[in-house]
């Protein structure tokens, strides 16, 4: 998300972080309801790629060990492409170790209320890392507009300018 906002400030393109859904629906239902943010999502995609709008930053986590995630990163892909658009693919990555850092920071905890109790969303994070393979393999992403980026020692900024040079945005 951090990386996302400072590329909407260096570009044109909007962002949409994936807790821009997440939030409200915990907030209406008092639980994680996937079907509720995964309509949310689709809406808003639908009326952005037909919009008039430059582009949109979407951040996902992605359980590449999951051929649904796989399906759902295509299906989003195409809504795009359908209109025209180009779709560029980012994957930054980070230790354990400095995501768990981060999951603690001011500007993080603002956007996101569910990390707010950092005992449980770190327990959230460690659980996923359990669970999912959030780390692409090499080799493995077939997309031309791809690029990975290690940021653990990147302030949000470079990266994003990193983002913006390799895709020329």
């Amino acid at each position: 998300m951090t990386v996302g906002q400072e590329l909407m400030k260096i570009t044109d393109l909007r962002l949409f972080h994936n807790h821009m859904t997440i939030e409200p629906v915990l907030e209406i239902f008092g639980h994680y309801h996937s079907r509720a943010v995964a309509r949310m999502r689709e809406v808003i995609f639908e009326e952005f790629a037909e919009s008039d709008n430059y582009g949109l930053i979407f951040t996902y986590m992605w359980a590449f060990n999951h051929q649904s995630d796989w399906d759902y990163v295509e299906h989003v892909s195409n809504l795009f492409k359908r209109h025209g658009a180009d779709v560029y693919y980012v994957e930054l990555v980070a230790p354990q170790e400095i995501r768990l850092q981060r999951n603690e920071t001011e500007n993080r905890l603002k956007h996101k209320a569910s990390k707010r109790d950092i005992e449980a969303s770190n327990r959230r994070l460690i659980e996923d890392d359990r669970k999912y393979r959030c780390v692409s393999c090499p080799g493995e992403i077939p997309f031309e507009n791809y690029i990975k980026i290690d940021n653990s020692n990147l302030s949000p900024l470079e990266a994003a300018r990193m983002i913006k040079e390799r895709f020329n945005l």
